[in-house]
Order: C-alpha cells, then sequence, then structure tokens
C-alpha cells in the first residue's frame, strides 16, 4: 500500500479546522491537528482513535510553540500544510474607533501569526504539495462593496497580502492558497450562515487537493472558484 498523504491542519480543535481534520480523514489521509490547551483534544481525541490523526500542541501567537512544533516534526513530510485561524470583534466598530489592542490583537492571530506559521513549516511539505490558510472573502479589497466588519477586512487583507509576498520571495515551486470557505454556521458566522460546516470543510478539502502542484499562488473559495485580490 502507498505511503498516505498527509495533511497538517492548524487550529484543529473546533468548526472549519475540526471539519477540515474529517474531511480528510474521510479521503483516507493522515491528519495532524494542533490544538491551543487540553480543553481542545476532547473533539479530536475520537477521531485519533483510528489511527489515521495525531494530536498536537500549538498556541500560533507564541513564537516559541512554532519553533518546538518544527523541532518536533522536523522528520515528517507533508502533502498539505492548512493554517486555520481567525479571530474577530464587534464588527459595527470603525476602524478609526477601535482600541489599539484590540486592533493588535485581531492582526496578529488573523495574519501575523499564520506567516509565521508558514515560515517555520513550508519546507516540510512537498514540491507538489499545498501550503494554505484561512482567508474570507472579506479580505478581497476589489469586492468590498459592503463595508462593515472593518477591522476582519483588514486582517485578512494584510494576510493575503503577506502570503502573496511570501510566495513570491520564496519562489519555490509550491503552491500557496488563500482560502474562502464561505459563509458557515460556525461561532463566528452565526446560526443563519448558509453552509454547514461539513460543506465547507468537505470543498475546501478537495480544492486543495485538486489544486496540488498548481505552484504559485491563488485566492479561491471553498468551490475552487478563484476570488478577486
Amino acid at each position: 500500500m502507498p505511503d498516505r498523504k498527509v495533511a497538517l491542519v492548524v487550529g484543529a480543535s473546533r468548526g472549519l479546522g475540526l471539519g477540515l481534520v474529517q474531511a480528510f480523514v474521510s479521503r483516507g489521509w493522515e491528519a495532524i491537528a494542533t490544538v491551543r490547551d487540553a480543553h481542545g483534544r476532547d473533539a479530536l481525541e475520537t477521531l485519533a482513535g483510528n489511527g489515521l490523526v495525531s494530536i498536537e500542541h500549538l498556541d500560533i501567537n507564541r513564537p516559541e510553540d512554532i519553533t518546538a512544533l518544527r523541532k518536533r516534526l522536523s522528520a515528517r513530510v507533508l502533502d498539505v500544510l492548512f493554517v486555520n485561524a481567525g479571530v474577530s470583534i464587534d464588527p459595527s466598530i470603525a476602524a478609526e474607533d477601535v482600541a489599539t489592542q484590540d486592533f493588535v490583537d485581531v492582526m496578529v492571530t488573523n495574519a501575523l501569526s499564520p506567516l509565521r506559521v508558514m515560515g517555520a513549516l513550508h519546507d516540510l511539505v512537498g514540491p507538489e504539495g499545498v501550503v494554505a490558510a484561512m482567508s474570507s472573502g472579506m479580505g478581497s479589497v476589489s469586492d468590498n462593496a459592503g463595508g462593515g466588519w472593518e477591522i476582519y477586512r483588514a486582517s485578512k487583507a494584510a494576510l493575503n497580502q503577506m502570503m502573496k509576498s511570501f510566495a513570491i520571495r520564496k519562489g519555490d515551486g509550491r503552491t500557496y492558497i488563500a482560502m474562502s470557505p464561505g459563509w458557515v454556521r460556525t461561532e463566528m458566522g452565526g446560526e443563519g450562515a448558509p453552509l454547514d460546516v461539513e460543506t465547507s470543510a468537505s470543498g475546501i478539502a478537495e480544492t486543495l487537493i485538486a489544486r496540488s502542484g498548481a505552484r504559485g499562488i491563488h485566492f479561491v473559495d471553498f468551490g475552487n472558484r478563484p476570488l478577486a485580490w
């Protein structure tokens, strides 16, 4: 039997991260899933019993955690590295009114920390593999017709821009993807969202697999549709 493909899902204790682990496992992949604390392990423990899921500790906002994870995984070869990170504040707050620390917290978690993870782990991904992060359609500057969610939009636009710069700077032939999951019924998306986690996560997994080997940087949604930067 050929070696199983391996996906590392960073931020996998709940919501879309957990759904993505389930999506890869259902396709016969091995999944390495990261959590921040013991509480976050609960939902993954049942999946880990099938031998296809291993659980690692990582708080992406702690550079020392990223360094430690890199050392623990140094002998692994990944087919997909997916960084799932997203926090928000009250979407009605205007940029000029936001508290400085709230702005910093969102930007660090949604943009800077994912890039630090990529910087530390991208070279574990095989040459035909995919390095991806959870972006958002709200990260599109040209498609912002409705306003609102100003700080969250800015953080995802920053993520997109830094990912694009990272991919160009590395020029390593890998495929880099800024992924929009759609509007999903999660804690952030709310109960009124049209997509369930399983549908979005399944589409994300299929898109990552389909884009493997495409090379360069891409901004797409869970249905593998290109989005305007």
